[in-house]
């Protein structure tokens, strides 16, 4: 992260209030690296200066030295040291046309050597400190944003700011120095004459104007279209298996190539404006240059076309204009080129910076709670919660309603219930992946909202239904993130997961590379391992959120066993549809629609055979006097006997 990057990884030095995007980040990310920047344009100004030398030189030798029309006399230079012989004379003139290719060529290599430079650690800060600030935001952010969008923005805007920087940017500025230096030698030598190509300036300025309010909004929905693209890319490449399995490669196809047209049919639009623009830039410069040639050549034949054009032109002074007019308009048709690459790289900034608008839903503030070390009491007090969609009606509402209960330390406590009960959303609370709406989670007597995310999360081991593997080895991925963990507190915390036995019989051991998303390993496996990654970590309070769904019932026990000894040591939360897996639990917690239903170990359940007992029918086979009402919500009852 760059020195003055927020310390939250936030770019609130560049939020909507900037009118450019662009702009906003080169005042945060280019200070660092002003030295870079300054040299580098001071570079390019001396290389756009040195093409003015030779038409200018020649110009001079075309009208002193090879038809004699005036005296032998060079701009910057007294008279008397320049030399008086013809020969000499004309080495001068050579020496300082070789002199401004070498200084041209040379200035040009520190030029491309600094803005390279700049661009490319312009580009890495922008990078690291945009996935930074991304990764800080609430996990309600990512609810409504696709992989692939967010990928979009990471890799190919940063990588356009990138590639705007390192030539357009240079370009312009080349540009602006060509044009403006070899307009002002015009005008300052005949400035009648030099009124001719500089009149297409305005022109120009105006067609481009109109250039840039037709394409900003057309380039905007281009990104979008990639960002939709890389995102169905993203998910069919991930789902292969299922794509496969099921048949859908047809399917699939159709789906990308309606993605892939929407972004053909969003850049084609941009295209055909594009294409509109630059020929009409040709002609525009091409209009002053043949106005030019044919005001000078008439002026120099057969004299002033026009009584505004007083006095002589001189042949050399003819060929250094139409020189410099050529050289003028070759930049000119690429100023529209630049432009267009501005409006691309403006819209690629915007969504970078739209991106991260927005305050982190959750962040540390100043004064926060520290747990150092946490007890493990725990405390919900009239919890509410409900995601952004239900919020906005699109569902039936609130996923945990007004629940409250308390937990001591060390204590083992089940959580239970059907599918959608609210009982993994209960967790991410105390994480605080989201905040509540209401009440309060607590943690040793401290509001979660007043304990610092970090000590918060350090405090607390998750193990996920859905267990994640990082590509890498074993060994990295149970020591995720730790520094200075020795190979023996790796493998302990394996054999407690249950996970040695199986690490020692792989082709390299913890050394062996788990595939992407560990794909390399069965489900089962990897959710040891992501069991062993908690128990290293070695939280005051545990979260097993379904930590043995994807292991038989051997591999089951082995983990059961091994982690008596971890759970007794803290609180722990286990969510579990086996019920065999909480019912040694100090407390089961029986959620339903997201409310608190039902709470007491498992005889105490059993006895009011509730909820709880019906469910612990189902699972050992007794299903025959199974409640209707329970029959008829999970679809179990026929439709002909409901």
């Amino acid at each position: 992260m760059s020195a003055d990057a927020p310390a939250d990884g936030s770019l609130d030095g560049i939020r909507a209030t900037e009118t450019n995007a662009i702009a906003g980040m080169f005042r945060t990310y280019g200070r660092d690296n002003l030295l870079l920047f300054g040299v580098g344009g001071v570079a390019s100004v001396l290389s756009r200066a040195m093409e003015l030398v030779p038409a200018y030189v020649l110009a001079v030798a075309i009208d002193s030295l090879f038809f004699d029309e005036r005296a032998f006399s060079l701009w910057g230079i007294p008279d008397g040291l320049l030399p008086a012989d013809p020969g000499e004379q004309l080495l001068l003139v050579l020496s300082l046309l070789a002199a401004s290719y070498v200084l041209e060529a040379g200035l040009g290599w520190v030029n491309d050597w600094c803005w390279n430079a700049f661009a490319q650690r312009f580009q890495h800060e922008v990078r690291v400190d945009t996935y930074d600030a991304m990764q800080r935001r609430g996990m309600g952010f990512f609810d409504d944003k696709q992989t692939g969008e967010v990928m979009s923005v990471l890799n190919n805007d940063v990588n356009q700011l990138e590639g705007f920087l390192t030539d357009s940017f240079n370009q312009g500025i080349r540009i602006v120095v060509r044009v403006g230096g070899m307009g002002a030698v015009m005008l300052a030598i005949n400035w009648r004459l030099g009124i001719i190509p500089t009149l297409v300036i305005p022109v120009l300025a105006y067609v481009s104007y109109r250039f840039v309010a037709l394409i900003h909004p057309k380039y905007q929905d281009v990104r979008s279209a990639v960002g939709r693209l890389n995102s169905r890319l993203e998910n069919n490449v991930g789902g292969l298996t299922v794509v496969k399995a099921y048949n859908r490669e047809e399917f699939e196809t159709d789906r990308v190539a309606d993605a892939s047209r929407e972004y053909l049919d969003s850049n084609w639009d941009a295209i055909t404006t594009r294409i509109k623009f630059f020929p009409t830039i040709r002609l525009i410069t091409a209009a002053g240059y043949v106005a030019t040639f044919l005001v000078g050549g008439w002026w120099v034949m057969f004299g002033s076309p026009h009584p505004f054009f007083a006095g002589s032109l001189t042949a050399g002074t003819l060929v250094m204009f139409l020189s410099y007019t050529r050289r003028f308009i070759y930049p000119m048709r690429n100023f529209g080129q630049i432009l267009n690459d501005y409006q691309y790289a403006e819209a690629a900034g915007e969504r970078i910076v739209g991106l991260l608008d927005s305050e982190p839903a959750i962040r540390a503030d100043e004064g926060s709670t520290v747990l150092e070390p946490a007890e493990g009491d725990v405390e919900y007090r009239n919890v509410s919660f409900a995601y952004e969609a239900d919020r906005a009606g699109d569902d039936d509402g609130p996923v945990v309603r007004d629940v409250s209960f308390e937990v001591g330390a060390g204590d083992y406590v089940g959580l239970v219930g059907p599918t959608g009960a609210g009982k993994s959303t209960l967790m991410k609370l105390l994480m605080r992946l989201y905040d509540v709406d209401g009440g309060s989670v607590r943690i040793d007597g401290h509001d979660v909202r007043e304990i610092d995310p970090r000590s918060l999360r350090r405090s607390i081991g998750y193990v996920s239904q859905d267990p994640y593997l990082f590509y890498g080895t074993v060994r990295e991925n149970i020591a995720y993130g730790l520094e200075n963990v020795d190979d023996r507190e790796v493998r302990e915390a394996a054999r407690v997961a249950g996970a040695h036995e199986f690490v020692r019989r792989l082709p390299e051991g913890y050394e062996t590379m788990v595939g992407e998303r560990g794909v390399k390993l069965s489900g089962g496996q990897r959710q040891r391992i992501s069991i062993a990654r908690a128990i290293l970590e070695d939280p005051e309070i545990l979260i097993l959120d379904e930590a043995t769904s994807h292991v038989d019932n051997e591999t089951e026990a082995v983990i059961q066993n091994s982690l008596e000894e971890l759970i007794a040591e803290r609180t722990t939360f286990a969510i579990a549809h086996r019920l065999s897996t909480v019912r040694d639990a100090d407390r089961i917690l029986v959620l339903d629609d997201g409310e608190l239903v039902e709470s007491g170990t498992h005889e105490d359940l059993l006895e009011r055979d509730g909820l709880y007992a019906t469910l612990w029918s189902v699972q050992v086979g007794d299903v025959d006097d199974l409640p209707r009402e329970f029959l008829e919500r999970s679809g179990a009852l026929p439709e002909e006997s409901r």
